[in-house]
């Protein structure tokens, strides 16, 4: 494609209708959460439907569709699944949608805000600090502008950006501005592919997915083998094999087999999981918490500490001009002047535009060289001719720069200092307005090097509010155990007030200047401090990855540009709705009203999913075990299997599938501790081997007495029932609320099963003898006692676990051992567990 040329007024709408005619937009379906057709494959091309498919084909095929009943409750399990998700990913669309970021353009000379889809190629788009680039294109004019590259390239320093150099979509503008014409759009430009990559629904580390998948896995292994031995069992009860397919004797032996099978698929705990995880969507969405990633509904809740941005999360974001406090006796005339000019300039930042109503413009003044506010730097300059250099940044930063101790007196330096640190004590931000006599040359300011000779002029106080949620949402965080990290690119010391503010502990910030770079050592230092300030964009990646690197499970927050590589890699990003295009884009959940306050709801959320995923697992898991033990056992000792599949679908759905729907949904604020799936196991498997162990007791102490074997499947179901009742209750404990309700029914719907003539009749129940009474009574006792014994010990297993120390409290632990050893003495004792 050849240079494309724009004029400073941009394109007609004659032109941007042509081009829209011919499809060269922006507009690019990048979706949001899950595409329809993964949601269908998900749901419903897996290998355990292909079994369930197969065993009730072999049903229907000799006439055995009473038995079949699993075949439809699969399929309704497919469709509650999938209808949800798309519920979901509908909600999940919308919200996208309405909250889209926008960009702006020159057009018919003058400039509009578009939505980024509206973009077409030949557009003259207008860059300021803190836009993300909406698409490919080639600089047109450059006023000091400078791009975040590092979501391209990984390198995290700031690039000027010439007339005629290429900009991608996708970086930042951390400085300066300037116009660019875009040459490429739709699928061709990387922001759409970044957005794509960003929103689309994609699995994140999540314990309970993995776990379950796991599982799955472990059953596909060995239901192959189980079918062999269960068919060859049940053809051997048959007559043997040549005697039963003569005498058409197989098809009892195929049912009794598919039974078997079909019992050790563990359909319902992956449809739950979906469940859980779309409902829990949803819900967030509703509370104005937009979800990119579903299990991102269960990462927060697995969160042991949680880095804040101070300013638009601690804060409010707006910055008020509260205070000039001179240094000079006699400033240089026309500072206030400079500041007016400062707080006018088009390229002002947020800070800088709190000078416009104290400071109006009185004397318009004609800038010579200048260089634009960098976040890095901290510091910008300007120069006027005949005036000398002015600058303006925080007073730390300005007089380290300039690295001229002969640049002012010691004892001048020693009061800047001394009460900038006051000013900042007090939450207040603090900058600095110096001057030099010195011309700003070009050559100066594309080295971006100061003037030698500076001299303070005034210190400029600024305050920020602080969000009213701010003190009771971390208030929740300590009370959950959750640590807290507040990093800034502010004062450290304006940062500590602000945290002390809101409750946190944090007797004074520390500067990340003096910060590190050794992964190691940095996680050490934050494992010290809570507040740190001065904190640059790639620190505050790296303090992400130091904690991570020490254990933690880290959620980072921001709405700022710099967030953004922070937020990104993150275990959960959390960005503000009011943040920049490209920090939403890389976060997991976005806060859609910008209130902190909602992170509480968020962990809950998660907390729930959780917590009842866990206890429905443990009835799904039990089914699987002890449906495995019924395989094995029965296939060893040669004996009919105990159970038509109609009868186990029935007892399934009264004592599982059920009620796990409801008890997945209830309301569950118990805390996240590691170890989901051997817990879960903890109890499901010697809870299963003794269900199992106690219906093969029962079966053969049935065959020896001589009851019919019609008789023997009523008790085995019976048992079952009574059994898989009391699971249901012993993982349903405190049982409370609607939990009453929900067990209640289930046992009314099993003595209607028994109780009404056709659904006795359509499951093959015989009033049982007195014997069989007496069996049945005798083995769900016996069960049940085992099931009580299992969940105490698993229950006293489960406390232990809780009082693993936190990565936060091993990490200090040895570290203190490391000092000790050294011969020195720790600086702060270790935190103590809970309890």
């Amino acid at each position: 494609m050849g240079a494309i040329v724009a004029s400073a007024t941009g394109l007609s709408s004659a032109e941007v209708a042509e081009r829209v005619a011919r499809g060269e937009t922006n507009a690019f379906e990048s979706p949001t959460s899950r595409s329809a057709w993964s949601i269908i494959r998900a749901n419903v091309f897996t290998l355990f439907n292909g079994i369930v498919l197969a065993c009730f084909m072999v049903l229907l095929l000799i006439g055995r569709w009473q038995d079949a009943l699993f075949g439809f409750s699969a399929i309704a399990n497919t469709i509650i699944g999938s209808v949800q998700e798309f519920r979901a990913k509908r909600s999940l669309d919308k919200l996208a949608l309405l909250h889209a970021p926008s960009a702006r353009v020159v057009r018919d000379g003058g400039e509009a805000e578009i939505a980024i889809a509206d973009v077409v190629l030949g557009d003259l788009i207008v860059l300021r600090a803190g836009d993300q680039v909406p698409a490919d294109a080639a600089v047109a004019t450059s006023e000091r502008l400078q791009l975040d590259e590092s979501m391209l390239t990984g390198e995290s320093d700031a690039v000027d950006k010439q007339p005629g150099e290429a900009v991608l979509s996708g970086s930042i503008v951390i400085g300066g501005g300037g116009t660019a014409v875009v040459d490429k759009v739709g699928a061709d430009s990387f922001a759409n592919r970044l957005s794509s990559e960003a929103k689309q629904f994609s699995l994140v580390a999540s314990e309970l997915r993995n776990s379950i998948n796991k599982v799955l896995r472990w059953v596909a292994w060995i239901i192959g083998p189980v079918f062999l031995l269960v068919l060859n069992a049940q053809m051997i009860v048959a007559g043997g094999w040549v005697e039963a397919i003569e005498q058409d004797d197989w098809q009892d032996a195929a049912v009794g087999t598919i039974a078997a099978i079909v019992a050790m698929v563990p359909l319902g705990l992956v449809l739950m999981t979906s469940i859980a995880f779309a409902v829990g969507a949803v819900k967030l969405a509703n509370r104005k918490v937009l979800v990119q990633e579903l299990p991102a509904v269960e990462g927060l809740a697995r969160v042991d500490l949680i880095c804040l941005d101070k300013t638009g999360t601690l804060t409010e974001g707006d910055i008020v001009f509260d205070a000039s406090h001179a240094l000079a006796d006699a400033p240089p005339d026309g500072w206030t002047d400079v500041l007016a000019w400062y707080g006018a300039e088009p390229e002002a930042n947020a800070t800088a535009r709190c000078l416009v109503e104290p400071y109006p413009v009185q004397r318009v003044l004609d800038p010579g060289a200048r260089i634009a506010f960098s976040s890095a730097r901290k510091w910008s300059a300007v120069g006027f001719p005949g005036r000398g250099t002015w600058v303006l940044g925080g007073p730390e930063m300005v007089f380290a720069a300039s690295g001229d101790d002969t640049s002012t007196d010691a004892a001048g330096r020693a009061d800047l200092r001394t009460r900038a640190a006051d000013l900042a004590a007090t939450g207040r931000r603090t900058l600095v307005l110096a001057h030099s006599p010195e011309e700003l040359t070009e050559e100066r300011a594309d080295a971006e090097r100061l003037p030698g000779a500076l001299t303070p002029v005034s210190l400029l106080t600024f305050r920020e509010s602080v969000r009213p949620d701010a003190k009771e949402t971390l208030e929740f965080f300590a009370e959950q155990g959750v640590a807290v990290r507040i990093i800034s690119g502010d004062n450290p010391q304006t940062v500590a007030a602000i945290a002390r503010e809101v409750g946190v502990d944090a007797p004074q910030g520390f500067d990340a200047r003096d910060l590190p770079a050794d992964l190691d050592e940095l996680g050490e230092v934050l494992e010290l401090h809570k507040v740190f300030g001065r904190v640059t964009p790639s620190q505050k990646k790296d303090i992400v990855l130091a904690l991570q690197q020490r254990g933690h499970t880290v959620a980072m927050t921001g709405d700022g540009v710099n967030d953004a590589l922070a937020i990104k890699e993150a275990d959960i990003g959390i960005a503000m709705e009011s943040g920049s295009a490209a920090t939403k884009a890389v976060a997991r959940l976005v806060l859609l009203d910008g209130r902190f306050s909602r992170l509480p709801g968020v962990v809950a959320e998660g907390r729930q999913v959780i917590a009842n995923i866990e206890r429905v697992s443990m009835l799904f898991l039990t089914k699987t075990a002890y449906a495995t033990g019924l395989a094995l056992l029965f296939g060893v000792m040669l004996l009919p299997f105990p159970f038509l599949p109609r009868q186990l679908s029935v007892v399934d759905g009264l004592t599982i599938g059920i009620p796990a729907f409801f008890l997945a949904l209830m309301p569950n604020t118990r805390r996240y501790i590691p170890g989901f799936l051997r817990r879960s196991l903890g109890f499901a498997l010697p809870a299963g081997a003794v269900i199992a162990l106690t219906l093969a007791l029962y079966s053969q102490m049935a065959t020896d007495a001589g009851i019919p074997v019609t008789e023997l499947r009523t008790g085995s179901t019976l048992i079952l029932a009574i059994v898989g009742l009391w699971v249901l209750i012993v993982l349903s404990r405190p049982i409370d609320g609607w939990k009453i309700l929900i067990i209640g029914a289930m046992m009314v719907g099993l003595v209607l099963v028994y109780a009404i003539p056709f659904i006795n009749d359509f499951l093959q129940f015989d009033d049982p003898s007195l014997t069989t009474t007496l069996l049945v009574i005798a083995s769900s006792g016996i069960a049940i006692l085992g099931v009580e014994v299992v969940r105490f010990v698993h229950r006293r297993a489960v406390a232990r676990m809780e009082y693993v120390p936190a990565p936060a409290l091993v990490a200090a632990i040895k570290q203190q051992e490391a000092l000790a050893n050294a011969g020195r003495t720790p600086p702060t004792a270790p935190p103590t567990a809970p309890g």
